[in-house]
């Protein structure tokens, strides 16, 4: 049992656990570059009698259809409950594809003998 034990890919729960593992730290530098790369956020100073937001590192390990190990995924992100509307704020978006485009995407392609091509995103970020 101790040999299965090994065998399957668990989930770090804390930065301090995820350091020590080479898979975690190559996942995480992968996100810290995407982020840097995308000039997603930059540093300011801290104005006076303003809150930071803190942020922290998400670790999950994503399996393929079958239950075998697809890949490792780590996401930097940002407590953004503790954000005031007005303040820190004014408008949120939510982008969800609904059931309905999605198939009147592709049933133009497929009345007119188009083809499609599937695409994958590594980071996507609404700047």
């Amino acid at each position: 049992m101790a040999l299965v034990g090994k065998c399957v890919e668990t989930e770090t729960s804390s930065f301090k656990e995820a350091v020590q593992q080479p898979i975690w730290v190559d996942v995480m530098v992968e996100e810290y570059d995407s982020i840097v790369c995308n000039s997603v956020w930059y540093m300011v100073m801290r104005l006076e009698n303003k809150s930071v937001m803190s942020s922290h590192w998400l670790y999950k390990v994503k399996k393929a259809f079958d239950g075998s190990l697809e890949k490792h995924k780590a996401r930097f992100v940002s407590h953004g409950f503790s954000q005031v509307e007005g303040i820190d704020y004014d408008e949120t978006f939510s982008p969800i594809a609904r059931y309905s485009s999605i198939r009147s995407m592709l049933a133009l392609p497929a009345q007119m003998g188009l083809k499609i091509h599937q695409m994958v995103v590594n980071t996507a970020f609404l700047l």
